[in-house]
């Protein structure tokens, strides 16, 4: 065979390559950009692909992101022709995924007052995650989106996407028979189908990283609770709170107040927060920063997730509940909710005030505190309290008001909340007293009740008769007098209650009530404790005085306060009072022990006591002149003047008054779950909600089923105590309630030792 002579054929380029022209700058093997004075030519492969001006940055930028997008040229080699960094790259393909050409054309930077982009928020992202979470192929993806196959890739490893088979994860069209799913190992919880309408979709309840993946894209609002079952969960008994918090509606009212979308599609949602919020606090886990002392994952079991919230991610939810400045609203729909199904404990409201003492470097209005006896700077919150003490609603007064003040400001909404045909009685303490108060009050259909202040004629022992009674199942025995007194020239007539202590102390209390036995007014006026007791236990087990953020707004400047500069005449004046009576008391010694032998005369005990007169006469001058100056001044100015032109701030109310009505929330749900002990423990009053937080805090097994949560709870410090919680969850069983988001119906019980069921 002879060898052939010919040379071999040279296989020909699909496209050509290009070369380094003069006046072209070489993008790649394929691209180049030819320059011609100010125009600027992008050719592909021979062919021209785009032409701009350099002064037209938007066409600019529409080629290189072109360049990128079909595939023709990386970012890196299109952003070094372009002289442009590939971080600016990136913006442009941002801005154009997100507005079109016309987020090319804007000013460069981002717009003032701008939001930072999260992954996921452009509607290509969230094309490109819809597709690929229906199973799509990357090159299916980039073929229905008009973009490289490239393109799908990055963003897909920009945002984080996992393959469902590494996460555990299956979206079927159909439900797949069991017998086609692998048996999951003995050591992880078998995957749970989701429930919801649409394809079945299978999930690992302790692996949520797909439902995190669209919640970047924006595809999920709430991450749907699914429960891993687990023999031993710390902290399980807060489930047991489940049903009241339920009951109470907070996820049904602040939907209806907030919004079906209050906050941003996320994996915690409006739902998850809520709940999170009100069960954090009755595990005692008082504030957002102290969720770092405690593992997430084991947290997150209890609400159905992977991993409870952070610190970071729970002050961000309520920050953006309270910049849509509807926490006042939003508690009173709970308080009405609540009044709707108590009304039976509406007879008698309390009304008090609790001040938070602040500590910071801000100017706000001071409060007197009766702990501390001093005006220290701080607000004051009032509260409103039902007859079993349990709070319906909270105020925080502007500038510190007074109760007299904030009892007429309360009365329109208490009033709202209890309806037209009904008439409660106020209970207060001597702070709101006033008369002219009471007046008022009873032609807006409310009785009054308090103690009376001032002087008051002490009532002889012999007048007193002891009264006996059982009331709310306790023994009550008081040394009482009742008659009538006028008030107001005659214009006012109350009913005057006195109890005699043993110690001869008399205690007289005011009421408008005719119809209640003399025991029963003093009874309902002694209550007034519980009020007190319940800031103690909010201050010491919510920790209801924390700031909840340490930001400021503005207060108004046209309020007006006490003169500071007549405060510090009134200083100046006392001390001037005070040396003059000392002068005084010096010259009328001397004039008492004046020997008459040798100054007989006025004249002589003059002339012998000059020193003494002189300092008493420049005492008493300067008493007047500091109470001339002191008349000339106003008793009130406003705010603004007061500070001398310092800003006129108050701490910020909204997320304070939010984590409030929370707290408040969890203390309602803890006092109805004291209740469902009461019958069956003795000592309740004084050891309840002790049992109560002990067996919200104990370990138990997690069950989950299709439709129900089954929670056994473990064994209490001892049996009796054991079956009292037991008692307590047949009582919460018979409510079949769902868990919030779910169609799991909870169950409860606890593992007694045999014998013992």
């Amino acid at each position: 065979m002879g060898t052939s002579t010919e040379a071999p054929a040279v296989q020909r380029e699909l496209f050509a390559r290009t070369r380094d022209e003069s006046g072209a700058v070489v993008v790649n093997d394929r691209v180049l950009i030819r320059v011609s004075g100010e125009l600027r030519v992008v050719v592909v492969g021979g062919c021209v692909f785009h032409s701009f001006s350099v002064a037209d940055r938007a066409a600019e930028a529409y080629a290189m992101v072109t360049l990128v997008e079909c595939g023709y040229a990386d970012q890196n080699d299109v952003a070094r022709a372009f002289g442009r960094s590939a971080r600016t790259l990136r913006r442009h393909q941002e801005r154009y995924d997100r507005e079109g050409l016309q987020g090319l054309g804007r000013a460069v930077g981002r717009p003032a007052g701008a939001r930072r982009k999260t992954r996921g928020s452009s509607a290509r992202e969230r094309a490109v995650l819809g597709l690929k979470a229906e199973g799509h192929s990357n090159r299916e993806v980039a073929r229905r989106l008009g973009i490289d196959e490239a393109a799908v890739r990055k963003r897909l490893n920009r945002l984080g996407w996992v393959e469902p088979d590494r996460q555990g994860r299956l979206f079927d069209t159909e439900p797949s028979p069991p017998s086609a799913l692998p048996p999951p190992a003995p050591t992880e919880p078998a995957p749970v189908a989701e429930p919801g309408p649409g394809p079945a979709v299978i999930v690992d309840p302790l692996n949520r990283s797909m439902d995190r993946a669209l919640a970047h894209a924006g595809l999920l609002d709430d991450a749907v609770p699914v429960f891993a079952p687990a023999p031993s969960v710390p902290r399980a008994g807060v489930l047991l709170a489940i049903p009241g918090l339920v009951r109470s509606g907070i996820v049904e009212i602040a939907r209806a107040i907030y919004g079906e979308r209050a906050l941003a599609p996320a994996f915690y949602g409006l739902r998850t927060t809520l709940v999170a919020f009100v069960l954090l606090a009755l595990l005692r886990i008082k504030r957002p920063e102290a969720l770092k002392e405690h593992a997430p994952q084991e947290l997150g079991r209890l609400l159905g997730l992977d991993r409870a919230p952070e610190v970071k991610t729970l002050r961000r939810k309520l920050a953006e509940l309270a910049s849509a400045g509807r926490a006042i609203e939003f508690g009173r729909e709970l308080a009405r909710r609540r009044v709707a199904e108590r009304g039976r404990t509406l007879g008698f409201l309390y009304v008090d005030g609790h001040v938070r003492v602040y500590h910071g470097k801000h100017k706000i209005p001071k409060a007197h505190v009766p702990q501390m006896r001093l005006a220290v700077p701080g607000t004051t919150d009032y509260y409103v309290n039902d007859k079993r003490g349990d709070p319906l609603f909270v105020v925080t007064a502007e500038a510190n008001a007074g109760m007299v003040k904030m009892l007429l400001a309360l009365a329109p909404e208490i009033r709202a909340l209890v309806g037209e045909k009904r008439r409660p009685t106020i209970v207060f303490d001597r702070g709101g007293w006033s008369p002219k108060l009471f007046v008022q009050l009873l032609a807006l259909g409310f009785d009054v009740l308090t103690y009376r202040k001032g002087r008051v004629e002490k009532i002889p022992e012999r007048l007193f008769a002891t009264h006996k009674a059982r009331l709310e199942g306790r023994a009550i025995e008081y040394r009482l007098h009742d008659k009538r007194v006028p008030l107001l020239k005659g214009d006012l007539r109350l009913r005057q209650v006195t109890r005699l202590a043993d110690d001869g102390h008399q205690t007289p209390i005011l009421t408008s009530r005719r119809d209640l036995k003399a025991i029963e007014v003093a009874y309902r006026m002694f209550e007034r404790w519980r009020q007190e007791n319940f800031f103690k236990y909010m201050r010491d087990e919510y920790e209801i005085d924390a700031l909840a953020e340490h930001a400021v707004e503005p207060d108004d400047p046209t309020r007006t306060v006490p003169n500071p500069a007549r405060r510090a005449l009134d200083k100046q004046l006392a001390a001037a009072r005070a040396e003059e009576a000392k002068c005084a008391q010096a010259y009328g010694k001397a004039a008492l022990d004046n020997p008459e032998a040798q100054r007989p005369t006025a004249r002589g005990f003059k002339i012998a006591h000059g020193k003494l007169g002189n300092a008493l006469r420049a005492a008493r001058e300067r008493v007047e002149s500091l109470r001339e100056r002191r008349a000339a001044l106003p008793e009130r100015v406003s705010v603004a003047e007061a500070l001398g032109g310092a800003p006129v701030v108050k701490l910020a109310t909204e997320r304070k008054h939010l984590t409030n009505v929370l707290k408040m929330l969890a203390y309602q749900i803890e006092s109805d779950l004291v209740e469902l002990v009461r019958p069956h423990y003795a000592r309740v009053d004084d050891e309840g909600r002790t049992l109560i937080q002990t067996a919200l805090s104990s370990t138990g097994a997690l069950a989950p089923s299709h439709d129900r949560l089954a929670v056994t709870l473990a064994p209490l410090s001892s049996a009796h105590r054991s079956r009292v919680i037991a008692a307590v969850c047949d009582s919460l069983n018979a409510t079949a309630t769902p868990f919030p988001g779910s169609r799991q119906v909870m169950h409860y019980g606890v593992s007694l030792p045999p014998g013992e069921a």
